[in-house]
């Protein structure tokens, strides 16, 4: 067993030690007990495993300038953040050794351990964010740099009553803030009626993915205004001085069942001070239409599918 020294104390390592050209430790992987001083307290780096949830030893990992980038907890342990204490089994931080991400559970998910076995261990916890406190089951939470708290990233399943800039917004996956803690952005769980420039719009995104709620599909600039939204069941119409129309409307396509199912893509729309933006399918570019010359309304679509929210029928 070798000992591998770095800035925030020494760790015994059987493994190879990966390290920058300036010789500092980049990455160890820790064979036995010990602490390390960090910014948010001492913690005890993971050295063992078990059979189910932590089947191999994760690697701490260092930037050049030797302060720690992630740190995976033996145990779960209190951990300083700048909105209070947190549970946490996995941290990682800012170049500047400020916190940037926190993790309550980090287990592994296998054929013998899943994602529900995993939530069974998930306890809600209370905190204080900029639109008040909360009280639910998370996967994480993200800071900036400057300490201020960027996303609360939920369970699934887990739903969250958000007071937005148009309303109450019930949020599956989580929500953002900006860096001065104003609400940035939010993932509607439920298709919910917002007022845009282009009239009112049901926000949902059906493919959204819940890794983190960094960025969200109904999104706030400074003025509280919607800047982007998507929508499965909304039509956006724009006319020109000419009377001339455009209508879009949320595309389908062949659902992973097969058999002639399909389902609904969400429609993208980004609204800037010159023009709206509407993508229908997101891998070619979107319509930027300008503002100037246009009159934009918005209309109910029910799509005559099976699924017009993009649930796939084949999944539930």
């Amino acid at each position: 067993m070798d000992l591998c020294k770095t800035r925030l104390g020494d760790v015994p390592v059987a493994g190879p030690i990966e390290k920058y050209t300036n010789g500092s430790v980049h990455i160890c992987s820790p064979s036995g007990a010990c602490i390390l001083e960090t910014p948010v307290g001492n913690l005890v780096p993971q050295y063992s495993t078990d059979d189910l949830r932590r089947k191999t030893v994760q690697a701490l990992s260092f930037y050049e300038s030797g302060l720690p980038k992630s740190i995976p907890l033996e145990d779960k342990t209190l951990v300083k953040t700048p909105i209070g204490d947190v549970v946490a089994e996995l941290v990682t931080f800012h170049p500047n050794g400020g916190i940037s991400r926190v993790f309550p559970l980090n287990g592994k998910l296998s054929g013998y351990w899943s994602q529900e076995d995993e939530a069974g261990l998930a306890d809600p916890i209370e905190l204080m964010t900029p639109i008040g406190l909360i009280r639910t089951k998370i996967i994480g939470l993200s800071f900036y740099e400057n300490g201020a708290l960027r996303s609360v990233t939920l369970w699934p399943g887990e739903i969250v009553e958000v007071s937005t800039p148009v309303g109450t917004v019930k949020s599956r996956v989580g929500f953002s803030f900006s860096p001065e803690g104003r609400l940035e952005s939010v993932e509607p769980g439920v298709p919910s009626s917002v007022q845009t420039f282009a009239g009112e719009i049901l926000a949902y995104d059906s493919d959204a993915v819940g890794i983190h709620a960094d960025h969200n599909s109904l999104i706030f600039g400074k003025d509280g205004l919607v800047t982007h939204i998507a929508t499965t069941l909304t039509s956006i119409i724009a006319t020109d001085k000419n009377g001339k129309k455009s209508v879009f409307t949320p595309l389908h396509r062949e659902s992973i069942c097969g058999e002639g199912e399909t389902e609904v893509i969400p429609m993208h729309i980004d609204f800037t001070d010159e023009y709206v933006k509407i993508t229908q399918n997101p891998n070619l570019p979107g319509v930027s239409i300008p503002i100037a010359g246009h009159r934009f309304v918005s209309r109910p679509c029910l799509p005559g599918l099976a699924s017009p929210l993009g649930i796939i029928p084949c999944s539930v």
